[in-house]
């Protein structure tokens, strides 16, 4: 289904109350994506565990919602207690949406995310075979090293300025406003 053209979806942050939006995509996840995203196959169990801690730590999880259902994620979780020096960036894109430049935008938004909070420097990893991925991280000007079957992007974020604060804080103001619409067709079609 590579065809599918992307139309009508919403790139913004998942709010804590929406975890089985984020579950369900997670579960959605065909076996190698499922791979991709963990750097080995995962239980539906896993996931279940994984999704309900969703904001424990503090992650911050941006979303690309289309029709109501989360179709791709980008994960900026912070590395220790509070947030500092460094964090990590974890992406996941089901199938049918993957080649329509999602991960490009996520990876966007961690990039922003990471700076607006001081972060110095933002690590992803990935399989070796994940190519997607290590294009995606050299878009963003991602060092990039091979460890152990592994590859490990470093990125380096400019420092937070007006801008960007101001800039994620429209997004944040529009992204509430369109979380509470979902909810309300949510609420609506359960009726």
């Amino acid at each position: 289904m590579s065809g599918h053209v992307r139309t009508s979806g919403t790139i913004r942050k998942l709010w804590p109350q929406e975890q089985t939006l984020f579950r369900d995509h997670l579960l959605r996840l065909d076996k190698a994506s499922r791979a991709m995203r963990f750097a080995h196959g995962v239980s539906d169990a896993f996931i279940e565990d994984y999704a309900r801690h969703m904001s424990d730590s503090g992650s911050t999880v941006f979303a690309y919602i289309e029709d109501g259902e989360v179709r791709a994620t980008a994960e900026l979780k912070k590395l220790g207690d509070v947030w500092g020096r460094e964090a990590e960036a974890a992406f996941s894109v089901e199938a049918a949406f993957q080649d329509h430049g999602l991960g490009t935008e996520l990876m966007g938004r961690v990039i922003r995310a990471a700076r607006n909070r001081g972060v110095h420097l933002l690590y992803m990893s990935c399989l070796a075979s994940n190519a997607k991925m290590q294009a995606i991280a050299r878009k963003h000007e991602a060092d990039l090293r091979f460890e152990m079957g592994e590859v490990v992007g470093e990125i380096v974020p400019q420092e937070p300025n007006y801008f960007s604060i101001l800039a994620e804080a429209v997004e944040d103001r529009m992204g509430f406003m369109m979380a509470v619409l979902d909810l309300q067709r949510r609420v609506v079609k359960a009726a």
